[in-house]
């Protein structure tokens, strides 16, 4: 009885996926670009976490961002994005809300038939010129 339990553990523990925990490091600054599709148009936005913006008609919310530590290679920032689409008069109706990696902007991609937006890194401070 316990053989068959230790073998169906080994079983268990053989087929369980791996997972690599690579450290990360807060930072208080989502930097994301935004396109408008329609315009052309192209922003830098410097977004603080947990703070609202709006681009054209898009709530954005940076939940969180992180990045490896400085050891690691490659370097990578990742965002927890919420967005929105913002019409007056109406509730907010959601886009996306997810992780976005800034190494891999289509791995987890906002689907928007005028606007797209993507990680490019976290900071731990806001530009001077912003």
């Amino acid at each position: 009885m316990i053989s068959r339990l230790i073998l169906m553990l080994c079983a268990l523990l053989a087929v369980s996926p791996a997972y690599a925990v690579v450290p990360t490091q807060e930072q208080p600054i989502a930097v994301l670009r935004a396109l408008d599709k329609m315009t052309a148009r192209v922003e830098e936005i410097e977004l603080p976490v947990g703070k609202l913006i709006q681009f054209g008609s898009l709530g954005i919310i940076a939940r969180t961002c992180r990045v490896t530590l400085p050891e690691e290679s490659p370097p990578e920032s990742a965002a927890y994005l919420e967005v929105s689409e913002i019409k007056p008069g109406t509730q907010d109706v959601p886009v996306f809300q997810g992780w976005m990696f800034a190494s891999s902007p289509a791995l987890s991609a906002m689907a928007h038939p005028i606007y797209d937006i993507w990680v490019t890194g976290c900071k731990d401070k806001i530009s001077p010129s912003k």
